[in-house]
């Protein structure tokens, strides 16, 4: 009778716990940018981030995208790709303004090229913008052939969840071939590694498919990773070249 009883404050004490943490997965992804966007505005330097983070994640969202069409799954994980797509586009902007600004001299490069040396290195917001229709044009295609292939689709989820979980992987790399973390907002890798370790769980207890459960505790361990870099350098500090010069704005935190 007391359980019963407390049913009115239960129920919707439930209901709004499920609302709010639907609420954090769909808009909680695009969070840890927001130290970082503002950072590059505020310097006017934009080394510190790399853009190679801006493809992996359009990609594995375009493709998380058409895995829905080929096996449904929590509507706030499709939600959360298509606001994480309009965010990376707005990174890709801010990214590619401040770098052609800084870069006066050097020569223009766009899609129209092809030029496999300097892909996803282009000097106009409108080239990354043409390659990603172009991917999603030819993604979908194929997506619309194959959509009643069950290892197709199943495969297809795979490739974007593992896609996503490699979002760490340019920063990592970007870190260790510099021996540093300069540059890099720690507070958006702390918003990663926490906010991974949500959705991870968020995808075990509501039953996602496998492939997001195993890729997303694959993406918390990189970002630890990148966290074990940024304390492993900050220890051990590179010496700075006797004629490297440093502008003033170069850190982004």
């Amino acid at each position: 009778m007391e359980a019963e009883g407390l049913d009115w404050l239960l129920v919707p004490l439930h209901q709004l716990v499920s609302w709010g943490a639907a609420a954090a997965m769909v808009f909680g992804g695009v969070v840890p940018y927001v130290p970082q966007y503002r950072d590059i505005r505020r310097t006017q330097n934009a080394d510190g981030f790399s853009t190679y983070v801006c493809l992996v994640l359009l990609v594995a969202n375009i493709l998380r995208i058409l895995f829905w069409f080929g096996r449904r799954f929590e509507s706030p994980l499709l939600w959360q790709s298509a606001i994480m797509i309009l965010t990376m586009l707005l990174m890709l902007k801010l990214c590619t303004e401040v770098r052609v600004a800084n870069e006066l001299n050097a020569r223009r490069r766009s899609f129209a090229d092809f030029d496999p040396h300097h892909f996803w290195q282009w000097s106009s917001f409108s080239d990354y913008v043409q390659c990603v229709l172009a991917f999603t044009g030819v993604a979908g295609y194929i997506t619309y052939l194959s959509i009643d292939s069950t290892l197709f689709v199943e495969t297809l989820g795979f490739l974007a969840v593992l896609t996503e979980a490699m979002l760490g992987v340019p920063q990592l790399y970007r870190n260790h071939r510099h021996q540093s973390t300069e540059g890099m907002s720690i507070k958006m890798v702390l918003m990663w590694t926490s906010g991974d370790a949500f959705k991870t769980a968020y995808f075990l207890l509501k039953g996602a498919p496998l492939q997001f459960s195993v890729c997303g505790l694959l993406q918390v361990l990189v970002d630890l990773a990148i966290l074990g870099q940024a304390y492993a350098f900050a220890r051990h500090p590179q010496k700075p070249a006797l004629h490297a010069v440093h502008p003033a704005g170069t850190k982004a935190l």
